[in-house]
């Protein structure tokens, strides 16, 4: 699967998408997405399933009702590809599909993981959906899976600062600099029961987000060029990765997520 461009109706937005991945969201000629080479992450988005967060101090085992399995950081999703099921102008719709206990091979070993492979106890399929507006980017996820299973998921997007950090993040009442950021290092800022927040910044668009789904949201960063915002099912117990079902979501069989990205530079509205 090549690279794919969704262009608006207004022909003011243009999306890129490589392999499942939004490497490219260009509104009003102003690039949105942190871009790879840069300093910083070297991805511009990536979900995270079916655990958040890392698993090595727990031996890289998650233990579930139908027996312990190997995951990594962040899950193995990341290592199964998408395929293409429908595309046409401004939307693309892509699929991963994954057959319990199948052994899906690690392509952090040996460098950066000591486990070969990696496998999960339950069958499920994973579709990521994109459709481009005048005006806001949706993005759609749909899980569909045995009924009981229990899984954690996030969506990892990273967006384009300026580079000075006087970026801003407003969510509910606070706000939440880029150095707060920074100082929380890897283990990320949770922040919990929200659905929607703003990037402020005093260069180019700044960026609304609202979700359905996820209920939570975590910002990372180690620089001050890119802020990922990252919506989350949960936050991990970083004390001792054991995953248990107490802190995952469990599966109705079809779960529905969803993040809707809006750049703006006019003040939204209280209500929005």
């Amino acid at each position: 699967m090549t690279k794919t461009k969704l262009i608006s109706n207004n022909k003011a937005s243009i999306v890129t998408i490589d392999q499942g991945e939004l490497v490219s969201y260009i509104k009003d000629g102003e690039e949105l997405i942190h871009q790879k080479g840069s300093p910083g992450w070297d991805r511009s988005d990536i979900e995270m399933f079916p655990i958040i967060g890392p698993s090595h101090t727990n031996n890289n085992r998650v233990t579930t009702k139908k027996g312990v399995c190997i995951q990594g950081q962040h899950g193995f999703l990341r290592e199964l590809k998408y395929h293409l099921l429908e595309k046409k102008s401004n939307s693309i719709v892509l699929q991963k599909e994954y057959k319990s206990l199948t052994k899906i091979p690690n392509s952090n070993f040996p460098n950066k993981s000591t486990e070969p492979e990696f496998f999960w106890p339950f069958d499920f399929t994973f579709i990521k959906s994109f459709e481009l507006f005048d005006d806001a980017l949706h993005i759609h996820f749909e899980l569909i899976s045995e009924k009981g299973m229990p899984f954690m998921l996030g969506y990892h997007p990273t967006f384009k600062l300026a580079g000075k950090g006087d970026e801003i993040i407003r969510i509910q009442n606070q706000k939440i600099t880029i150095d707060e950021v920074l100082k929380k290092g890897g283990s990320a800022y949770p922040f919990f029961d929200v659905n929607k927040l703003t990037l402020i910044k005093k260069e180019g668009a700044n960026i609304h987000i609202k979700t359905q789904g996820f209920d939570n949201v975590m910002f990372w960063t180690e620089v001050k060029n890119m802020i990922c915002l990252e919506p989350i099912t949960q936050y991990p117990d970083l004390d001792t990765q054991s995953y248990s079902e107490n802190n995952m979501r469990i599966s109705t069989g079809k779960d529905l997520f969803s993040v809707l990205i809006i750049p703006f530079r006019n003040p939204l509205s209280k209500n929005t």
